[in-house]
């Protein structure tokens, strides 16, 4: 069965991590708690693929076994290099475990240390014998703090191995820490980036190429005054690899609009596209059973300056089977085409599409109901021109795109029925997967 969405096999999954393309087919490893539907004592568990729209959970990968990540597995990600797989990761231990909840802390006393663990074939880790750490945790607070270190992304430059961490200052400013290796084992300090308002600690960051274009995404915890709105952002930079001076401009974009996506991690595809995955974070659990899930692979785009995330081409290839009800949708969802004029509206279940101006607005108030301390009303920026929408329908998660990626909104949605009140007037059409 094609899933589009990886879901969580049961209880908690998170972040997705070790995003690769690896040996013919594509890993997507996530921070997973798997004794219950919320979040604990990080894995990791894995999934593949062979075409980014149908996903087989393989189990657990990573798990706490050494003293640096005896409370936790961390977010990070993965390479290949001489047919390894190479996986960099955040350990965490507790100096102050929570004597009710083993797999809590007490005020934030922890402290993280960045680590590694091979696979000859991405399949088989020796969690006992093969960990190392390879950067202890940090006790120089200039150049890092030692509990808010986390999320390595290590990706091939043109002379050396680089690895880019997220931290924070002692004025609490989000901070980005880079290091340089030549054999992906002996990691050197190099430089460090940081911004005022911005944030106090940027988590997930993510370095990449597009169109010959330098992007950052990263996720900065505390940008909104609403404790449940951390969001992702991303924006063009400028990065040289021999100082690893970064400069971050002052101007960036959302990378989604609905303000649901979270942790984003990119690689490359077998084509050599950049696509992107993140995780959408669930206020609660589906049936009790299980809590988080992951957007459609994206690939990244950068068109006249603006970064642009739209389907991956083999997601778009499945949904072109026309039906004239969404009652005949298969279990993996639909898609909705439509052109969209001012002052229409298009009516999913209860979740609400509009374009007033220039402007596409986004309503999960009917679907989203018992959560009123988290927002259900998103917009887009001014859009120049006519707008296009190509709208993914899942039960638990809508993703709205706008121009073919030029802007996206993604909601979580909880109830949404099982039919589609449309009130355009131009024509709209649906289709599920072949």
């Amino acid at each position: 069965m094609k899933k589009i969405h990886l879901k969580a096999p049961k209880n908690w999954i998170n972040d997705p991590n070790g995003f690769i393309y690896y040996k013919g087919k594509y890993h997507l490893f996530y921070q997973h708690f798997p004794y219950e539907p919320r979040w604990g004592t990080m894995h990791w568990a894995h999934a593949v693929s062979d075409d980014l729209a149908s996903w087989e959970h393989e189990g657990i990968a990573l798990f706490p076994s050494k003293l640096n990540d005896k409370n936790g597995c961390f977010s990070g990600s993965a390479v290949e290099h001489d047919g390894k797989m190479y996986i960099y990761y955040t350990g965490v231990r507790y100096l102050e475990p929570n004597p009710e909840d083993i797999h809590t802390c007490l005020d934030d006393k922890f402290v993280s240390a960045q680590m590694m663990i091979t696979s000859e074939d991405g399949i088989s880790f020796d969690n006992m014998n093969d960990k190392t750490t390879v950067i202890a945790p940090i006790e120089d607070k200039q150049i890092g703090c030692m509990t808010h270190t986390r999320d390595p992304k290590v990706w091939r430059g043109k002379d050396a191995w680089f690895m880019v961490l997220g931290s924070r200052t002692p004025q609490n400013d989000g901070k980005l820490l880079f290091y340089r290796s030549g054999d992906l084992k002996n990691w050197e300090f190099v430089n460090s980036v940081s911004k005022k308002g911005l944030g106090w600690m940027w988590e997930c960051p993510d370095y990449f190429e597009v169109n010959g274009e330098k992007i950052l995404v990263f996720s900065p915890m505390g940008i909104s005054d609403n404790e449940y709105c951390n969001l992702s952002v991303c924006a063009t930079v400028e990065f040289d690899e021999q100082t690893c001076t970064m400069n971050i401009p002052d101007k960036y974009q959302m990378l989604d609009y609905g303000l649901d996506l979270y942790a984003p991690q990119s690689t490359t595809d077998a084509e050599g596209r950049r696509v992107l995955v993140a995780w959408a974070r669930m206020p609660e659990a589906v049936d009790g059973k299980w809590n988080g899930m992951f957007c459609i692979p994206r690939i990244a785009e950068v068109r006249n300056g603006h970064i642009c995330f739209k389907p991956h081409p083999n997601i778009q290839r499945l949904f072109t089977k026309e039906i004239s009800s969404v009652r005949e949708a298969d279990e993996a969802g639909y898609r909705i085409s439509v052109d969209i004029n001012d002052g229409e509206r298009i009516d999913i279940g209860g979740y609400v599409i509009s374009r007033r101006g220039a402007k596409i607005y986004a309503d999960r108030s009917g679907v989203f109901r018992g959560h009123n301390e988290i927002e259900t009303s998103f917009s887009t920026p001014e859009i120049s021109g006519d707008i296009h929408l190509d709208i993914y329908v899942d039960k638990n998660l809508i993703e709205t795109y706008i121009n073919d990626g030029e802007y996206v909104i993604s909601n979580v949605v909880y109830g949404t029925d099982s039919y589609l009140i449309a009130k355009t007037e131009n024509s709209l059409k649906i289709y599920t997967i072949q």
